[in-house]
């Protein structure tokens, strides 16, 4: 027997199953399978979600993430047998599926976490649309993390598994299988993650971060040219220095991108744009442009995913973001540092940007549209040149008033 139920994050109330389960991404996922007793034989409660980059019909990419298992069973799932392993297998949207098997070895009187698999279907148009690949995809991935009997394995930190242009992480994660005469383990065994108290920084940048809470200040970023071409010459144009900040375990890194070293690459559709840069420890930086209400662009989308030295990949997806607000035939400018939060862990500061991923003529920049930090800029110049002026103007007419009562001063002497 398989029960579950959503369970918010600590600080809100119990949320029923016919609320949305996964939409929202404070609530977590909790599970209890049950014996022929109904005793608890195997609990698990988790966040996580799912990011996939794949490609177009048109030979272009897209990133979805998934995040709503408003439809999810549990069917499949098992507490185990002399035959057969526990494992946790759910089903959810349109022919997906997601399946973590257990493992018990009793010679070291521990239990394993063996292998999590993900299956997806590329041929659901309404999660990826105009997709190349058609049919049921599905990526595996060894974990081999052991557990003490009896103990409950919990990680609070953000854990990452990517394969084949799939990333999948999972955070708030409480599981214990081989649950003891019904009743879930109060021993808490915590993951790497959570044991570490300092760590060093994730990421190895062109001048290495201060590894402290807070990093050493940076050098203002180069800046770079990036252009997209098609069939009808240059379609894109951008022109930025850029900078990221991120954190990963509790550590804040900032490197900044040299387009020297950085590769770009892209595509240009009539209501949408895109932008790619990538380079020996960026396997992706993407901007994502959209038309809106006919007339106008801004960007849409940022998507991004950086190796570690650990091996493992940051990566972060924003399908909802509005920046960079142009009419369609301008470019967009912004010469003071801006700042493009993605998500709270992930930044993107730019340095002299200008932006034009539509109605590109002759390979060069329209007129351009500038930010309020800018435009305020340009608007006190004159007036502080007026001021100057102005009071130049009353200096020279004193200096003048005064010259001019000392000559008649004179000549009353006379």
């Amino acid at each position: 027997m398989v029960c579950f139920r959503l369970s918010p994050v600590p600080g809100s109330g119990l949320v029923l199953l016919c609320l949305v389960l996964g939409a929202v991404s404070s609530y977590a996922l909790e599970l209890n399978v049950t014996d022929s007793e109904k005793a608890i034989c195997l609990y698990a409660k988790w966040q996580m979600n799912f990011t996939i980059h794949y490609e177009t019909t048109s030979k272009t990419y897209k990133t979805v993430t998934i995040s709503d298992f408003s439809t999810a069973t549990y069917n499949g799932s098992i507490c185990g047998d002399d035959q057969n392993n526990p494992k946790v297998v759910m089903q959810f949207g349109s022919g997906f599926s997601w399946t973590v098997n257990f493992m018990k070895e009793e010679s070291t009187y521990t239990y394993s976490i063996d292998d999590i698999s993900f299956s997806y279907n590329i041929s659901d148009n309404t999660t990826f649309p105009d997709a190349k690949d058609k049919g049921i995809l599905t990526v595996r991935e060894s974990v081999g993390i052991r557990i003490p009997l009896n103990n409950i394995f919990r990680c609070d930190s953000l854990l990452t598994l990517e394969e084949n242009d799939v990333v999948q992480h999972y955070w708030d994660v409480h599981v214990q299988a081989f649950v003891q005469n019904g009743t879930v383990s109060t021993k808490e065994f915590l993951c790497e993650k959570d044991r570490t108290v300092t760590t060093v920084v994730p990421f190895v940048p062109t001048t290495a971060p201060s590894p402290t809470a807070t990093p050493a200040p940076r050098e203002k970023p180069e800046v770079g040219s990036y252009s997209v071409n098609n069939s009808n010459g240059t379609c894109l144009l951008a022109t930025m220095g850029l900078q990221l900040n991120f954190t990963h375990n509790k550590v804040v890194s900032v490197i900044n991108i040299n387009p020297n070293t950085t590769d770009f690459t892209g595509s240009c559709q009539p209501q949408t744009a895109l932008l790619r840069l990538n380079g020996s420890n960026i396997k992706y930086l993407d901007f994502v442009f959209a038309v809106k209400n006919e007339n106008r662009f801004y960007l849409k989308e940022v998507n991004v995913s950086m190796y570690l030295v650990n091996g493992s990949a940051f990566s972060i997806a924003n399908n909802n973001l509005s920046y960079w607000d142009a009419p369609l035939g301008s470019s967009y400018m912004c010469n003071k540092e801006q700042t493009v939060s993605v998500s709270g862990a992930f930044q993107i500061n730019t340095f002299e940007l200008r932006v034009q991923p539509f109605n590109v003529m002759e390979g060069k920049y329209s007129t351009a549209e500038e930010c309020s930090a800018d435009s305020d800029l340009n608007f006190l110049i004159p007036v502080a040149v007026g001021v100057a002026l102005g009071f130049l103007i009353i200096v020279v007419f004193i200096s003048y008033m005064i010259g001019r009562r000392k000559s008649r001063t004179g000549y009353q002497s006379v």
